[in-house]
């Protein structure tokens, strides 16, 4: 045997990673992971003097598809109205279509999904998928830049209706032969559910039958009297008007616990038509509402009253408390979320309604991850062999050609070469083999977490352009108000050890 054929390629026994002991373990007493709390950044509420709430989607829990049929309904009539065709309002709309952190492409009409890196992964022409080479040829070559004209962020779950209703409509006005402007047609849907909104189609019809369109928690007054027990001091600040808030507030809290006697007496402050995120920004005055009239508001700021506008430096100042003192909790990434991380010290909470779901469907995937993992350790090991056969070619090579076989035969090592290739050949193989295996695993993953879109929160290895902003601007995020029941008051929440790809396996 030559001397090349007594070397092998150097193997090392992959260690296995240590197994998180408390899987194997019986359901203990713990707060289950649907509904903990999860900490993307240090908090200790024990140095949190004033808790302040948005009231939609994060006191209010709305009842989505419900919510999501009327905004299209009243979308849908608006525009035949402005001179679309009739036939839209047969158009089926699936409401089960879109999620949060998609893009809108108003240049081309499509709808697409990034990561955080803002690489877009999938995108949807209507309801056709976009191929690779067609996301590849329109949005790989230059950078994405979603703050431009062309493009339009959706961000929060009243603007899925919006989303459900153009791509539907691309979908049926094309298919019908109309020269859509993709454009306009998104400018104009948008316009329309705003007028809704303006005009009271939407929220009057909400606030006539709440037990349709909101799901009333039980949980949420002992939620908000256990931090006010702490000493903790409750603010509410919503964009709402006075009569809805009034009216949604009555529904969510009036009569819930005997020490309370209105839903306002779970304040110390409530500020109605805050206009967030202006309300960041702007030195907009704080008013006084006395009836159907308002006045300038006088320090102190009094519980039972209900103020309007306002900014953030005159209602720091009134609340006698600024920056990390104050922790936030909403449901708008960019409202409520980004807007008070960026332009203020507050500290966060998101609402998410949807991480229910999205922990169940990762819970349902754990072996097809493991498979993955499993399958990933082996690509690795193919790699080193790959690496190590093509070095030992290229050395035979340069041996063949300058005739300097160290005592070996030419033909010897044009045999060791030939035999070097076919486990190169088989090598790469088993590699395409591995590539469509996680192709298919990843594929079933998706379906599992959404049929079009996958997991919200990530995309592919990455966290997806929306798990990002929620990794970034959040605190700490949760799937209702009322999970903070399980935790005390003075509860420190702890973030993770963030791991960089290095000291993976160290």
């Amino acid at each position: 045997m030559s001397a090349s054929q007594s070397e092998a390629p150097p193997h090392t026994q992959q260690l296995v990673l240590p197994l998180d002991d408390f899987t194997s373990r019986t359901p203990g007493p713990g707060i289950p992971r649907p509904t903990r709390v999860f900490c993307n950044r240090n908090l200790k509420m024990s140095g949190i003097s004033w808790v302040g709430f948005d009231m939609d989607y994060t006191l209010a829990i709305y009842d989505q598809p419900a919510m999501d049929d009327l905004s299209i309904r009243a979308t849908i009539d608006k525009l035949i109205k402005r001179g679309y065709p009739d036939f839209i309002k047969t158009v089926p709309v699936s409401t089960q279509f879109p999620v949060r952190g998609l893009l809108i492409d108003k240049r081309f009409g499509h709808v697409l999904k990034m990561d955080r890196y803002k690489h877009v992964h999938k995108g949807y022409h209507g309801f056709r998928e976009l191929t690779k080479e067609e996301l590849r040829a329109l949005y790989h070559s230059k950078k994405i830049r979603p703050a431009t004209p062309r493009y339009h962020w959706i961000d929060t779950l009243y603007a899925l209706s919006e989303v459900a209703t153009y791509a539907a409509l691309v979908d049926a006005m094309e298919k019908k032969g109309y020269a859509v402007d993709y454009a306009k047609l998104f400018t104009d849907i948008r316009e329309c559910i705003d007028e809704a909104h303006r005009d009271g189609t939407i929220l009057d019809e909400v606030a006539a039958n709440l037990p349709h369109f909101v799901h009333r928690d039980p949980n949420l007054a002992p939620a908000l009297h256990k931090l006010r027990s702490a000493g903790k001091k409750l603010f509410l600040l919503t964009n709402s008007r006075a009569a809805y808030t009034e009216k949604m507030m009555t529904y969510l809290l009036g009569g819930a616990m005997s020490e309370y006697p209105t839903w306002k007496n779970f304040f110390d402050v409530v500020i109605v038509a805050a206009t967030k995120p202006i309300f960041f920004t702007e030195k907009r005055p704080l008013l006084e509402r006395d009836g159907e009239n308002t006045k300038p508001a006088q320090p102190p700021l009094e519980r039972g009253k209900i103020y309007e506008g306002g900014n953030l430096v005159d209602v720091e100042r009134a609340l006698g408390a600024t920056g990390d003192e104050v922790l936030y909790v909403g449901d708008h990434i960019y409202g409520d979320i980004l807007r008070s991380k960026k332009d203020s010290a507050w500290r966060t909470v998101m609402i998410m309604q949807e991480l229910e779901t999205e922990i169940a469907a990762y819970e349902s995937c754990k072996d097809d991850f493991s498979t993955i993992e499993a399958l990933d350790g082996q690509r690795e090991g193919l790699e080193d062999d790959l690496r190590y056969y093509q070095a030992r070619i290229k050395e035979l090579a340069r041996h063949i050609e300058h005739k300097s076989g160290n005592g070996v035969s030419i033909a010897e090592l044009e045999a060791d070469r030939m035999r070097f290739k076919r486990a190169v050949e088989r090598i790469r193989g088993k590699l395409r083999q591995i590539e469509a295996e996680v192709s298919a695993l990843e594929r079933r993953i998706d379906l599992r977490f959404h049929p079009y879109w996958g997991s919200l929160l990530k995309e592919g290895n990455e966290q997806s352009s929306f798990g990002k902003q929620v990794d970034d601007y959040a605190c700490l995020y949760t799937s209702r108000v009322s999970n903070f029941l399980a935790y005390s008051p003075q509860q420190a929440f702890r973030s993770p050890r963030d791991v960089m790809a290095h000291e993976i396996g160290m």
